[in-house]
């Protein structure tokens, strides 16, 4: 399941007179995804599109541009039949929407040059002025538009070129009359001379001896009548698009099909009598792809598997496994035989023609499907690497639970993932699915956390230890803060450990040899590293809850780290020169023994001797992370409910529905929202109290989305993806259609 599916190379020949009903077959079983012919070959050239192909692509091009008018969506219409005249309603469809479209487009215009006008004149019916008074002078200049009044009157003031002016304004707007003065220039605007540098927006003055309110009036009556124009042809659209998006749909769906069978030639090896098509079918499909085949045109076609590629995991070819020793058939005609293809020689023997990689078609169980879409976002897998997508279905929910770990969280994600998933498809589908998964884990942690929407209640109603956890945000569980930094650590040395793993069994398509320098020394130093951090070797250096939380402190596992007596101290004393002795334990006999590995692979990777403790110290930002919402939806109820410490010393919330507070026996600490106040003032501070624990945990459920699944995300593509995976794998991409309007 960690491998993309196994995919062969076919080859398809025969003469040009069965090219159709082949063509017809393959694209039925949607299996073959086809190579493209590169031209290479003597006497052979790509192919030509089926007659009929330029009429097809042109009717789909009306189909869609006509769907695109109406606004026809996908879920417009359901599956059914095409009607055998579809030509004829096609036209009559396009004659009307196009007719209707056209009105529409016109309506839109006049409507536009409308508005226009109407922004011109409005202005000029703020000031209330006629507006055959704001043009034709000889003896003054007029000017009209926006700016500071103030500003204006004082640069008018101010010009030697004017010798009195007048200003009449409305609303924003300005109408300067202005004299000249007698030493003016008879051709100066002298208006706009004096308010050069001020800030004036100038309004021409329409040509028209209207009234400018009734001007504007008419105009804005004309306006509303062209928007009803508009409404009713926008019914009378919608009402063809009721009628005809199924009808569209299934036809688009159909001309689509037809384009493509018409254009696949365009990939084929062609001759004047015969074709060669080349493409790669799922392996367990091949023996399908034959007999359908063979049942539709019988001998005329020769179907062969060419090779089942595999390839290193850098892209180039590795091996390929020779099926067939004998040549090809020849096509139907066998004059055409000297104008066969050569072959070209694969490195053991076997042959292939059109070179190229295999197509990438991920295989995983259903309920691991929609991570797929997460790998995708860095790259689809090569055909010759390992497909994370199992690991990461298997590893970001739990980083993801864990971080948040809150029941009420935790069934809202459950329940917006299900939305999702149920209602839109693709990417965001997936993700709604993702995110049913991470919510059902964070459900999980929260039981053992016993919180719910921040409250720690839940876990005293819970049998057993179930619900005995702590986040460690209060002063006497501080030691469960340092267990999950040591649980973040040991979650990061798993994780890790498996992506060294894939990377081991990657590069054994390289020989064992390279497997275990480029592999197992990163193994080593992984293990050696962190082993010895659990080690008294030292120990005075390395902090005391490495060795105490496993022991009591909260958790009494007996683990106390490795110490005399365990296997991992077993080792040699060296003596060091000028006096005393150094124990080199098994660890570090681990980390030496990796490092010369890694030397010996790649001298220049010892320069980042150091990641496996970097990557690994990386992991406690699940942590910090848990911490961090956790003390957010704390302080979301403290704001509301308030805070008590009782006679042992333990703080809590003042949940009302919790009878067990004992708050005879309790100090108030915060009082809260819901305890402030008195009379009418407490009503409003309840009310308060409600809005900020509703939007508050709204606010917590958000930043657990950016924050926990970023930072779960991040582990999984830089810090485990980066230990094996590169990605860059072509799409598996048959040939064929899936149909979702018209039925075959």
């Amino acid at each position: 399941m960690l491998r993309p599916e196994q995919m062969s190379k076919v080859s398809l020949a025969g003469s040009k007179s069965v090219m159709v009903p082949v063509i017809e077959t393959v694209h039925e079983l949607n299996l073959v995804h086809l190579s493209d012919y590169d031209g290479t070959w003597e006497g052979f050239d790509n192919g030509n599109p089926v007659e009929g192909a330029d009429e097809s692509s042109e009717k789909l091009v009306t189909v869609r541009s006509l769907e695109s008018i109406l606004d026809i969506t996908e879920e417009d219409a359901g599956p059914g039949r095409l009607p055998d005249d579809w030509e004829t309603r096609l036209e009559e469809v396009r004659t009307k929407v196009n007719a209707l479209d056209d009105e529409r487009n016109e309506i839109r215009e006049e409507r536009r040059q409308v508005q226009e006008k109407i922004d011109r004149v409005a202005p000029f019916a703020e000031l209330g002025i006629d507006l055959d008074l704001l043009s034709g002078y000889d003896s003054v200049d007029v000017l009209v538009g926006e700016g500071p009044t103030s500003d204006v009157e004082a640069a008018l003031e101010a010009s030697e070129d004017i010798r009195a002016f007048e200003t009449f304004t409305g609303g924003n707007v300005i109408a300067i009359v202005a004299a000249p003065s007698a030493d003016a220039d008879d051709d100066a605007a002298i208006i706009d001379d004096a308010l050069v540098g001020i800030e004036f927006s100038r309004h021409p003055v329409p040509e028209t001896d209207e009234n400018p309110e009734k001007y504007v009036e008419d105009l804005e009556h004309r306006k509303r009548q062209l928007d009803a124009d508009i409404e009713e042809i926008d019914s009378d659209l919608e009402r063809i698009k009721l009628d005809e998006a199924g009808f569209l749909l299934r036809l688009e769906e159909e001309l689509s099909i037809e384009v493509q069978k018409a254009d696949a030639p365009l990939q084929f090896a062609t001759s004047n009598r015969a074709f060669v098509a080349e493409g790669w079918v799922p392996t367990n499909q091949y023996e399908e792809l034959v007999a359908r085949l063979n049942e539709v045109v019988g001998d005329s076609v020769e179907v062969e598997e060419l090779e089942r590629a595999s390839y290193d995991r850098h892209g180039a070819h590795h091996h390929t496994e020779q099926l067939h020793d004998e040549d090809s058939a020849e096509a139907a005609d066998e004059s055409d035989s000297e104008s066969k293809p050569p072959k070209q020689a694969a490195t053991d023997g076997g042959y292939v023609t059109m070179d190229d990689e295999p197509p990438v078609r991920q295989s995983n169980p259903s309920a691991a499907g929609p991570f797929e879409e997460l790998v995708q976002v860095i790259s689809r897998p090569k055909y010759s690497e390992l497909d994370p997508t199992i690991i990461l279905w298997m590893t970001f929910p739990l980083f993801f639970g864990f971080m948040i770990s809150d029941v009420g969280y935790g069934a809202l994600y459950v329940l917006i993932g299900y939305y999702l998933y149920k209602n839109l498809d693709g990417m965001l589908g997936s993700l709604g699915m993702v995110a049913v998964w991470c919510g059902s884990f964070t459900i999980l942690f929260g039981f053992f956390f016993g919180e719910f929407f921040g409250f720690h209640f839940l876990g005293d109603m819970l049998p057993g230890d179930i619900g005995g956890w702590y986040k460690g945000l209060d002063p006497y569980s501080t030691d469960f803060a340092l267990a999950w930094l040591v649980v973040s650590v040991l979650f990061g040395v798993a994780h890790l450990n498996i992506g060294y793993v894939l990377d081991f069994v990657d590069n054994l398509s390289h020989g064992l040899w390279n497997a275990i320098t480029h592999s197992v020394s990163w193994i080593l130093l992984l293990n050696g590293i962190w082993i010895w951090v659990f080690t008294h070797q030292a120990s005075a250096d390395k902090p005391d809850f490495l060795f105490s939380v496993f022991d009591g402190q909260p958790f009494s596992l007996g683990f106390n780290g490795f110490g005399e007596g365990s296997i991992w101290m077993l080792g040699a004393t060296i003596p060091v020169p000028g006096g005393g002795e150094f124990l080199f334990t098994l660890p570090l006999a681990m980390i030496l023994l990796g490092a010369i590995l890694l030397g010996i692979g790649d001298a220049l990777e010892l320069v980042e001797i150091l990641i496996p403790f970097a990557h690994v110290l990386s992991y406690t930002r699940m942590t910090a992370v848990l911490l961090a919402k956790g003390g957010m939806a704390f302080v979301v109820n403290l704001l509301t409910f308030g805070a008590w410490e009782t006679q042992e010393g333990q703080r809590m919330f003042d949940a009302s529905w919790e009878e067990s507070i004992p708050y005879a026996s309790s100090e108030m600490m915060f009082e809260g929202l819901f305890h402030m106040g008195d009379g009418a003032s407490a009503i409003v501070f309840i009310l308060l109290g409600i809005i900020v624990l509703i939007f508050g945990h709204i606010l917590v459920l958000l930043l657990g989305i950016t924050s926990a699944g970023l930072q779960g995300i991040r582990l999984e593509y830089v810090e485990f993806f980066g230990k094996f995976y590169e990605g860059g794998g072509k799409n598996y991409e048959p040939f064929g259609y899936d149909r979702n309007h018209s039925e075959d």
